[in-house]
């Protein structure tokens, strides 16, 4: 059956590295994958600046920019009709965080509501160190506001806790703590914990309660910001 996942979330949380890296491995496991790139504000980290990658990885993408080999934003709906049409064993939505990103999601509102039971996940991807999302409370404002304009309730948290290039395994240790209660808060599980691999490892070792890690995704990095940039927080 096929299976569409929309990676909604804060500006800067994370949503377009996990969805390169969902996309790759699914690749790589045989599975028929889709990128829809709908993040059309984050000039620096937009997912169409990497198309090369995807596709040499047999990753389909579709992108509302002329970058590359994108599709303008003139004939975005039918690319993205695609993601519904077509036989695709994982679609992947990556959405813009904010309203402007979410609303352009509200769009395909009554495609996602055709879909079969079961084919369809929602995930906010949670990064505490971002502004909106350093508590329970933040976050799960933050996340009513997303699904109202992108008409879509979230399914499942993806902690994806870093300081970029100052990252550590505490972070995900910090965030472990924050998004836990978030959901026990709103009865949402963790279905994914993510970040480098030595940092994932290190956090998994201290035992904690599956039930609020998930399935761990250990990330390369296909999103780079220069040595130089003053950026301290944000995406792996």
């Amino acid at each position: 059956m096929k299976k569409i996942i929309i990676l909604i979330g804060n500006y800067c949380s994370g949503k377009t590295e996990i969805a390169m890296n969902m996309a790759v491995l699914a690749s790589e496991q045989g599975r028929r994958t889709l990128v829809i790139d709908l993040d059309r504000i984050n000039d620096y980290f937009r997912m169409s600046d990497h198309i090369k990658t995807l596709t040499d990885r047999h990753v389909e993408i579709v992108s509302p920019t002329f970058v590359g080999q994108a599709v303008t934003q003139t004939v975005m709906p039918a690319a993205v009709a695609s993601a519904f049409d077509r036989e695709w064993d994982l679609v992947i939505f990556d959405v813009g965080g904010d309203q402007a990103g979410a609303l352009s999601l509200a769009r395909y509102h009554q495609d996602f509501a055709a879909l079969e039971p079961g084919c369809l996940e929602v995930y906010d991807i949670v990064n505490v160190f971002r502004p909106m999302s350093e508590t329970p409370e933040k976050i799960l404002k933050l996340k009513g506001e997303l699904e109202g304009f992108a008409r879509q309730q979230v399914t499942g948290f993806v902690n994806n806790s870093n300081l970029l290039n100052y990252a550590s395994a505490d972070d995900l240790r910090q965030g472990y703590d924050v998004i836990r209660r978030a959901s026990d808060m709103s009865g949402i599980p963790v279905v994914h914990t993510t970040g480098r691999r030595k940092f994932l490892e290190e956090f998994l070792a201290d035992g904690r309660d599956e039930k609020y890690i998930g399935t761990p995704i250990a990330l390369e990095t296909y999103m780079h910001r220069s040595s130089g940039d003053s950026f301290t927080y944000g995406r792996i």
